[in-house]
């Protein structure tokens, strides 16, 4: 009996908590209708990567549990994407289809209240974007075992849309099925890079069973939920898209697959004190050119270099475009003067964008 009046009172305990919850929720909802006002008369957008990261850091310094942090964060994603859509509706295009890792990402950065566009070629994802039928475009830009996204960067140089922040996503491969028994499996399906980067494993359990390649991990979920003897290789967030059960998590041969994306739109950022900045230029061809214009000027600033690759303009032959990333803002002291030096070097000089650093 003690037992039970315990239980009943936790659970009005829980019950009253609610209610104080939800009456919370909704006076933060009126709060973000007065920005909103603000924001009207300001010309201001309502997504803002700075405002959105000092949320998050903050939450994780309160965070005192049970709940852990990315438990806590995951809310609280939600919540802001519920006030962003009390604001203004956000459209947000993304290389589908539903279930990519694309999609996760997008979803993971502007939740479930907002729209999710998904598109088949990064093109058709800077075009919505130009021509205002999305507010923002995720694209990825790099990826830590295969490289950089090539398409994309060409596409950079040539936009006028900007880089608005950078995500990361940890890639981890999963066995997906209807019935969720590896007894059942006759084909895995996936794209041929989720099928190199789990090899080892497949070689392993599965290495009698036909291998079928296809145009995306999602499409290969969306194989193995019309058919209980095709698997797939996929996201978790593909298996509760398409209702598979997960056979086995973490199937991949590396643990440091992670792929970097870029948010991008005509949102400007402020400096934040940990930013990243993107830039592409072309140098007069002269000896020791990037060396003396270049290197140089950025040791000598102490600026740090976070990346730095080469790709043909494809305007003339053997002229090339340098795309780098270094830490510190656009509008800093130190790197205006040396965004300066360097266009005087330059034929071509682009800033893509100054952004808050992802983690």
């Amino acid at each position: 009996m003690g037992s039970s009046t315990n239980f009943d009172k936790l659970r009005e305990k829980i019950d009253s908590l609610d209610q104080e919850i939800l009456k919370l929720l909704n006076e933060r909802g009126d709060v973000a209708l007065e920005i909103r006002k603000l924001k009207m008369e300001n010309s201001v957008g309502v997504y803002d990567p700075v405002r959105e990261k000092l949320i998050k850091n903050k939450l994780k310094e309160l965070n005192a549990g049970p709940f852990s942090d990315d438990s806590v964060l995951n809310i609280f994603r939600e919540i802001i994407s519920a006030s962003r859509l009390l604001q203004q509706p956000t459209r947000v295009a993304y290389l589908g289809p539903e279930g990519s890792f694309s999609h996760q990402a997008a979803y993971n950065e502007f939740g479930g209240s907002s729209e999710l566009l998904p598109l088949g070629s990064f093109e058709e994802i800077f075009e919505e974007v130009e021509n205002d039928r999305a507010s923002f475009g995720v694209v990825p830009i790099e990826n830590s075992i295969e490289g950089s996204v090539g398409m994309v960067l060409d596409l950079l140089s040539k936009t006028h849309l900007g880089i608005t922040t950078e995500l990361f996503e940890r890639i981890n491969h999963f066995l997906l099925s209807k019935t969720g028994n590896i007894q059942d499996i006759n084909i895995v399906a996936s794209h041929p890079q989720a099928i190199a980067q789990c090899k080892k494993w497949l070689n392993k359990n599965l290495g009698d069973k036909e291998i079928i390649e296809t145009t995306s991990t999602a499409e290969a979920a969306r194989l193995a939920s019309k058919k209980k003897n095709v698997s797939a290789i996929a996201s978790e967030h593909a298996a509760s898209i398409y209702k598979l059960k997960i056979i086995k998590n973490n199937i991949e041969e590396s643990s440091l697959n992670t792929t970097r994306f870029f948010v991008i739109g005509k949102k400007t950022n402020n400096p934040t004190g940990d930013d990243r900045t993107s830039i592409v230029f072309t140098l007069k061809d002269k000896p020791g050119a990037l060396q003396k214009s270049f290197f140089q000027p950025f040791a000598d600033a102490k600026v740090n270099l976070t990346k730095i690759e080469s790709r043909p303009s494809k305007e003339r032959p053997w002229e090339y475009l340098f795309f780098v990333d270094f830490k510190g803002h656009a509008q800093d002291k130190v790197i205006k003067s040396l965004l300066s030096k360097l266009d005087k070097s330059c034929i071509y000089l682009k800033v893509l964008g100054s952004y808050p650093a992802g983690t």
